[in-house]
């Protein structure tokens, strides 16, 4: 019981102790921590009614970009379609023009061999009024211009043919015993080219043109790459190759000039003396375009003139004559210099060939009009002169015999010939000449080239030749010509290519076609005056084999 009370008054002073209204000073700040409160609170209202108004503006923009790309993506989709509509007719002109050119190039290339033809003896857009009105010399004019004049002047091509191709067997026989066969080029036997091995050739002196094929030492080999195999190629290059030099097991550029030991007077073509490629090194010491691993022209041209002059140092004491290089800008124009006074040119051109094909690239043209200089010193030149060669033996096989197909090639080289001694070079060259006539073999029947339409053909030649002029357009016969029988076995990417236009200098060059054009008329209005002289007196001015140029 006493417990219980005590417990009831223990309860009861607690209460009282802890009633706020006997302690009012320590409850006072109360108010003040409220008042702050609402302070903050306040605060942060406002700052909630800014960020309010903030986002309404920003609500409001966004709204009005939406709109303005829905604005713009209603006038993209109304252009889409007008370009649309616009792309179709475009298309569709496209292909009318394309038809339409089609047609007419199938209607301008005339008959071919295959076909059998009339007695027609003009081609589809040669009529008119062409040679301005010029007359040609007659037919029996002509046979006897051809036959005493040009054929008795040829007489000794072959014997010209035979001493030359002795004196280089020899020649390339010493330049090979020179050379280091792990370290140095290695000659292949020459190639007879050109109108010299094609029996036409009437200019004097006669000039034999030798290929003198090179591959690179073991375990090196050449990878040829056309330009006209590319998807885009410059107008000007279509012509042209390069060669990259590879080696076979790493596919980049090196030498092995350091695993063997170099004589005194060998030097690596591919480094320089020290055995190791330098960067922007001497000439002598590199065939390659500084650090690119393609061929140099005129560091290969230097080489093989160094190389000649080593060998005839070599064999100069066993012949009776000189040698000497005809022209520095071409190291393989030679001439052999009798004691008579009389000389002998011929051409040694160094040359790569194309994989297994008898396409060759070569470092420049010889006696060829100049045209489009390379853009690049590894851009090479690619020559058909082994095509062409091939072309007019299998030709000549299907024609009549005695055909005036070389006749007619001879007599316009004569001419234009004679027309450069008088004017000066033009812009047309002996390679157009040829061109001309090989378009014409593949267009004309083998019974249109007998020997009595030596005339006709003649006339049809510069007939071809002018209407080339005018145009500005002379297509290569064998790069894009896919009338090219495939016998030829010419690669691939040459008959894919785009035609190669040999008269685009005179689209950019507009004096040279000037001149060109007036030489071209100028040389046939003195055919008939030239014809008749030279009927009468056959020249002396060409220099003939001597009786006495032996080995001694």
């Amino acid at each position: 019981m006493a417990l219980g009370l005590f417990r009831v008054c223990l309860v009861v002073v607690t209460a009282i102790i802890n009633h706020p209204l006997l302690f009012p000073r320590e409850n006072a700040t109360v108010p003040e921590n409220e008042e702050e409160i609402i302070r903050k609170m306040q605060a942060h209202q406002e700052k909630l009614q800014l960020e309010q108004l903030r986002l309404e503006e920003e609500v409001a923009r966004l709204a009005a970009e939406k709109e303005a790309l829905e604005h713009m993506a209603e006038e993209g989709q109304q252009q889409n379609e007008n370009r649309t509509a616009w792309d179709l007719w475009s298309t569709l002109c496209m292909i009318l023009f394309l038809v339409i050119e089609v047609w007419r190039q199938d209607h301008q290339d005339g008959p071919s061999p295959e076909c059998l033809g009339g007695d027609e003896d003009e081609l589809p857009g040669l009529e008119g009024t062409p040679l301005r009105g010029l007359t040609l010399p007659n037919k029996a004019t002509l046979h006897h211009f051809y036959e005493h004049c040009i054929r008795g002047a040829t007489a000794d091509a072959a014997r010209t043919r035979e001493f030359v191709e002795g004196f280089v067997d020899d020649l390339l026989e010493a330049l090979r015993s020179l050379c280091n066969p792990d370290t140095d080029m290695e000659l292949e036997d020459f190639i007879g080219v050109d109108s010299m091995y094609e029996n036409w050739q009437v200019d004097r002196p006669l000039l034999c043109d030798l290929f003198v094929p090179f591959m690179p030492p073991e375990p090196y080999h050449f990878r040829p790459e056309l330009c006209c195999s590319r998807r885009s190629v410059p107008l000007g290059r279509q012509g042209y190759g390069q060669i990259k030099v590879v080696r076979a097991d790493e596919g980049a550029l090196g030498c092995i000039c350091g695993k063997t030991t170099l004589g005194d007077d060998m030097l690596c073509l591919l480094h320089g003396r020290n055995g190791a490629a330098r960067p922007g090194g001497e000439l002598e010491s590199l065939l390659c375009a500084g650090d690119a691993p393609y061929l140099d022209t005129m560091r290969v041209m230097k080489w093989f003139q160094r190389a000649l002059t080593r060998a005839w140092h070599r064999i100069a004491h066993k012949y009776e004559f000189d040698l000497a290089f005809g022209q520095l800008d071409r190291p393989g124009s030679l001439k052999i210099r009798f004691r008579s006074g009389k000389f002998m040119p011929f051409n040694l051109i160094p040359v790569i060939q194309c994989d297994d094909s008898d396409l060759y690239f070569v470092s420049h043209l010889p006696r060829e009009p100049s045209g489009e200089a390379p853009a690049s010193s590894t851009d090479w030149l690619l020559s058909f002169a082994v095509y062409e060669r091939h072309f007019l033996r299998v030709t000549s096989k299907a024609l009549p015999e005695g055909a005036c197909h070389l006749s007619c090639l001879q007599i316009a080289s004569f001419l234009l010939s004679k027309q450069s001694r008088l004017t000066g070079p033009s812009g047309l060259g002996n390679y157009h000449l040829k061109t001309a006539l090989l378009h014409l073999l593949l267009r004309r029947r083998p019974a249109d080239w007998r020997a009595g339409q030596l005339d006709a053909r003649l006339r049809e030649l510069l007939r071809f030749l002018e209407k080339s002029l005018l145009e500005k357009t002379l297509l290569h016969f064998f790069i894009g010509n896919h009338k090219v029988p495939d016998g030829m076995g010419l690669p691939e990417a040459v008959r894919r290519a785009e035609p190669l236009n040999l008269f685009r200098p005179f689209v950019l060059q507009r004096s040279l076609y000037r001149k060109t054009v007036d030489s071209f008329y100028e040389m046939l209005k003195n055919a008939p005056v030239l014809v008749s002289e030279y009927s009468l007196h056959v020249p002396s001015d060409h220099a003939g084999l001597p009786h006495k140029a032996a080995v001694l």
